[in-house]
């Protein structure tokens, strides 16, 4: 697909961008989420009007009433996503069209309005067209973070009648510092990331407040990431703080723990399913125990396991740790399977590797 503009959108210049020499020794090495763009997009919604004033111009601070709901009673969903320069020079975004049906039904779950799939797929282009020179050369790329926030201001449980959505956009480099080839995961017996019926297929805030303090936890214990089990039986695997899970075994086949309301539908893990299919290899979408990965790493058929996400792509794992002490995955180091998926991902996603899929999505 190819933008046809953004001409629905006011645009209001910017007074003082940063300068060109100041913005490249920047994005040199962005680190991740902390190097911001010029611009951002916002967009309000009001019971009586819909959708409207729709603008893009200089990123600053929001004025929001101190009782704005989203203060008092967390209405607010958010995406990210990527643009990416390709080796010839194209600036593209990866299955966009995943993230605004994810963020429309995020909106549902939070008794939020839904933003049409077109106007957030034009919002992104926007905003990475005005700002590509801030997408970073080499592996760096711009990271763009559409959000929808609760502005009426009152106080009283009910879903609001006042709403503003706004799209950021960040140079980023690698999500783990030091590029790291492999993490370690915690494995947290104590905490729970969400429960069926509540809001675990949502990408809200919320979901990622509640995973702080085991997040906390796994930092005190040295590691990266925590993984969590399921809330009624603290038996089986589900994800991490941030990201989906997948396993692979001794014949090649991958599993990873099923969508049911208390997962994300991650689009990286969607569209990892999909690679890891066509080129034939088995992936179920089951359960899977904690207790039988335990037994599968003693006996040698579980090789390697990584998290997936669109901030990191794919992370091998190549230790767990627990309150019993560590599991090695494997041998401790990245695996071929692992490394070979995130190779056509990132190949495809660059425009490195043919995309047979139709997930490019080209600025022109």
């Amino acid at each position: 697909m190819t933008n046809h503009g953004s001409q629905g959108f006011r645009k209001v210049a910017h007074p003082s961008p940063m300068p060109d020499p100041e913005r490249i020794e920047l994005i040199r090495n962005p680190g991740f989420g902390r190097a911001f763009s010029d611009h951002m997009v916002t967009i309000t919604w009001t019971a009586d009007r819909g959708w409207h004033e729709m603008t893009i111009g200089p990123r600053g601070p929001l004025s929001l009433s101190p009782a704005a709901a989203v203060l008092h009673y967390a209405q607010e969903i958010f995406e990210g996503l990527k643009a990416y320069r390709t080796s010839s020079g194209e600036i593209t975004l990866f299955r966009p069209d995943m993230n605004a049906r994810r963020f429309a039904l995020s909106a549902e779950r939070l008794a939020m309005p839904a933003l049409p799939d077109n106007l957030f797929i034009e919002s992104v282009e926007a905003l990475t067209s005005i700002d590509r020179a801030w997408i970073p050369d080499g592996e760096g790329s711009l990271y763009l973070r559409p959000f929808m926030i609760a502005t009426e201001p009152f106080l009283g449980v009910r879903p609001a009648a006042e709403y503003l959505y706004v799209v950021i956009a960040s140079a980023v480099g690698p999500y783990f510092s030091g590029g790291k080839s492999t993490i370690t995961v915690w494995v947290s017996e104590d905490y729970t990331r969400a429960a069926k019926g509540g809001t675990g297929a949502a990408k809200c805030g919320g979901n990622y407040a509640a995973s702080l303090t085991a997040q906390a936890v796994a930092s005190a214990e040295g590691c990266d990431q925590v993984l969590f089990l399921d809330s009624a039986e603290h038996r089986w695997i589900e994800e991490l703080g941030g990201m989906n899970i997948f396993l692979v075994f001794e014949d090649g086949s991958l599993q990873t723990p099923p969508i049911g309301g208390t997962i994300l539908p991650g689009i990286t893990r969607d569209s990892l399913i999909r690679l890891a299919r066509e080129e034939g290899r088995v992936v179920r979408e089951e359960p899977y125990a904690f207790d039988q990965l335990k037994a599968d790493v003693a006996s040698g058929r579980l090789r390697e396991a990584f998290a997936c996400g669109t901030a990191a792509v794919i992370s091998p794992i190549g230790k767990l740790k627990t309150t019993d002490g560590p599991i090695v995955i494997g041998d401790g180091n990245a695996g071929e399977v692992s490394l070979a998926l995130k190779r056509k991902l990132v190949g495809i996603q660059r425009g490195d590797v043919p995309d047979s899929f139709g997930w490019l999505h080209k600025i022109a």
